[in-house]
């Protein structure tokens, strides 16, 4: 492609990019998993629209799209950031390290979908060659702004391919996702030597490579962990149920005004219990009920008929209502754990909220893959197993490139001792031929 064969423009909204044309890029990301919904179009007009990303709260939009004739071929969502909260990224110390040298950090810039650490596609592109076009162009405009640094946050294996080739450096982190899959030892089972309908991954713990079938129900699912963790979960689950709390769910448009403003006032109530006001507005939960309901999951606690608490989980979807249309279902499907809350204080409630509810939920409706979102080890009692996420970075200060440069090889080699530790902590069962499951 010719460098005068393309257009790069820099937008101030999403309101100046067909959502359409934007939503359609994104469908052809990744066409298995379906549209990442946290880069849908709907979902980044909410967090400006709602007043959650704004300016006024360091989040000032700067959208780019790298445009072929009237086609659009790049796209992706950049943050001028005037502070490093709401990004789950950390890199605080870096900023105090300007600082302390007389030198500006901020504002800086950030690619990435606002308060979401949810990985996905960062930099959307027809082809690998307009994705290294575009994460060039950006490193670019950014030298021309006088940004102190580029950030791209829980991207791609295409996007973080790109960043290489463009010089960014990369860094690590850890989060934790459930498989809808047999973890099987050898000899507990069989797997079919056929791959499955709707089945991901193969076996942990042991060298095959067959795809498993997905678990039957949830206790089908209880019965692939050690028999401790089992044993965790059931007493956990029973807590709940002896406190007198059942759960009922709803999807999409059957989720009613009295539950999203219930949802609200407990997750409002959670950021002001941990001391800060919360990151999203209600109007932005109103503005995902209006223009993306299919892609939300509400799970409400009750007691005698009384809420007190609740688990919002965002769902692939393949259609969508609107401007913005996806022509298929996609191949797999993937839940997103994202935010709860509660009026009042049960023993084991958020796991049960958050986790066992999510992922009976899953195992019942056929999806593969629950996303449990930022940190979090303990998730790995709760079969939520370690991946690694990817984040590419740029400074324009030589100095502090270098010296960022070491930090990350030093805390590169952390991360892999710290995934090493994580594997030998494996909440699956292991067992030798012959043996039963207690």
């Amino acid at each position: 492609m010719a460098e005068n064969d393309y257009v790069i423009r820099v937008l101030d909204s999403p309101h100046e990019v067909s959502a359409t044309k934007w939503n359609a890029l994104l469908a052809a990301q990744d066409p298995a998993n379906g549209p990442n919904p946290f880069m849908r179009h709907e979902y980044l007009t909410g967090m400006l629209d709602s007043g959650s990303a704004t300016p006024e709260t360091g989040w000032t939009a700067r959208f780019i799209t790298l445009a072929h004739g009237d086609e659009l071929i790049g796209a992706c969502a950049l943050y001028l950031k005037e502070h490093s909260y709401g990004e789950y990224v950390f890199d605080h110390a870096w900023a105090n390290a300007y600082h302390q040298h007389g030198l500006a950090y901020y504002p800086k810039a950030l690619i990435a979908p606002p308060f979401t650490p949810v990985p996905g596609p960062r930099l959307l592109a027809r082809d690998a060659a307009a994705r290294t076009l575009l994460v060039k162009a950006l490193v670019a405009w950014c030298a021309e702004e006088n940004l102190s640094s580029l950030h791209l946050l829980f991207a791609t294996d295409e996007d973080v391919a790109a960043c290489e080739e463009a010089g960014l450096m990369l860094r690590h982190n850890v989060q934790f996702h459930w498989t809808n899959r047999s973890c099987l030892a050898p000899g507990l089972d069989s797997v079919p030597s056929e791959p499955v309908e709707g089945c991901l991954g193969a076996s942990t713990g042991s060298a095959r490579t067959e795809v498993s079938p997905g678990y039957r129900d949830f206790d089908d699912f209880l019965m692939s962990l050690s028999q401790d963790k089992r044993k965790k979960i059931r007493q956990e689950r029973r807590k709940v149920k002896d406190a007198g709390v059942s759960f009922r769910w709803s999807l999409g448009q059957d989720i009613s005004d009295a539950d999203w403003d219930f949802f609200y006032s407990c997750y409002e109530r959670t950021y002001y219990e941990h001391g800060n006001a919360p990151y999203l507005s209600r109007d932005f939960f109103q503005h995902m009920r209006n223009t993306m309901p299919e892609n939300w999951l509400l799970f409400v606690g009750e007691r005698s008929g009384i809420p007190l608490a609740t688990s919002l989980i965002a769902v692939s979807a393949g259609r969508t209502r609107g401007k913005g249309q996806f022509d298929a279902q996609p191949k797999a499907k993937v839940a997103y754990g994202r935010y709860w809350g509660a009026a009042e204080r049960v023993d084991c409630l958020h796991f049960e909220a958050c986790y066992y509810q999510p992922l009976h939920w899953c195992i019942e409706h056929g999806y593969q893959r629950f996303e449990g979102g930022a940190q979090g080890e303990h998730k790995m009692a709760r079969a939520l197993l370690p991946i690694k996420t990817t984040s590419a970075h740029w400074l324009a200060h030589p100095a502090f490139a270098d010296a960022v440069e070491r930090f990350l090889a030093r805390e590169g080699e952390g991360i892999e001792n710290y995934m090493d530790d994580l594997e030998r902590r494996n909440p699956f069962r292991q067992a030798n031929p012959g043996t039963s499951p207690a």
